[in-house]
């Protein structure tokens, strides 16, 4: 491991994009590599928006458990570095956690105002879109009857981004509202050569941050956008760059 703690207090803005890799040591499967999600071929199918007219009970059936996964997870030392870091943050400092994940380890850790890029596996929405139900709190695998919208009768759904759909408008902004104003950014748990990390880390080097890649395996084809590539679980090095504000 080549992690050395990082010197934050002259950060004013500092921005944290977390993936998968975060949450492998609360027992949640990555998407790619070894062991990930992707090793069955069935995951590309259940991940796209369609599934959810064509086979919601298969969609159910993969989601939901993947929820019930999720809420049986604990936050690990990942997680409760970036939630203590933000109680210690100095008047003038901010530090937000963007995420790709949908498993809600961040919130439960203690992080304030996480900013969910594809969505949250604890909520619940209906199908159709003109409907006026509005998304919910909801840990119910549902894996056994379709649950239907107590208003329209449509099918529910997880509130995640499938595949074929746009990243909600409201995390858009809040996303680029924070990189336009960083001045340290981290990539944390995630390859760095795929959208968002990699537009997210062009948008963090064009208004000059400093830019580290905090990953498990070193990426494939180097993004000379990082200034910095650190190496290790991310339980292991978050605790030491963010050593000197816990």
């Amino acid at each position: 491991m080549n992690a050395a703690p990082l010197k934050l207090k002259q950060y004013k803005n500092i921005v944290v994009l977390t993936g998968a890799g975060i949450s492998v040591a609360s027992g949640l499967p990555t998407y790619r590599g070894i062991g990930g999600l992707w090793e069955d071929g069935d995951t590309a199918r259940l991940s796209t928006v369609d599934i959810i007219e064509s086979d919601p009970q298969a969609a159910w059936r993969f989601w939901g458990s993947l929820r019930t996964k999720a809420d049986c997870a604990q936050p690990n030392r990942a997680h409760e570095t970036l939630a203590n870091c933000q109680k210690y943050l100095e008047p003038g400092q901010s530090l937000t956690v963007i995420t790709q994940n949908i498993d809600g380890l961040h919130q439960r850790a203690g992080s304030n105002d996480v900013i969910e890029l594809h969505g949250s596996l604890f909520v619940t929405r209906c199908s159709s879109a003109p409907c006026s139900l509005k998304p919910y709190a909801d840990k119910e695998p549902h894996e056994g009857a379709l649950p239907r919208c107590s208003i329209c009768h449509g099918l529910l759904r997880p509130d995640i981004v499938f595949f074929g759909e746009p990243i909600p408008a409201k995390a858009d902004w809040l996303a680029k509202r924070a990189l336009r104003a960083c001045d340290l950014f981290l990539a944390v748990g995630t390859s760095g050569t795929v959208s968002p990390a990699c537009d997210f880390v062009r948008s963090a080097q064009y208004v000059g941050a400093r830019t580290i890649l905090a990953n498990l395996e070193p990426m494939v084809s180097p993004n000379s956008v990082f200034d910095q590539e650190v190496l290790g679980p991310a339980e292991e090095v978050l605790p030491i760059l963010f050593a000197t504000m816990q």
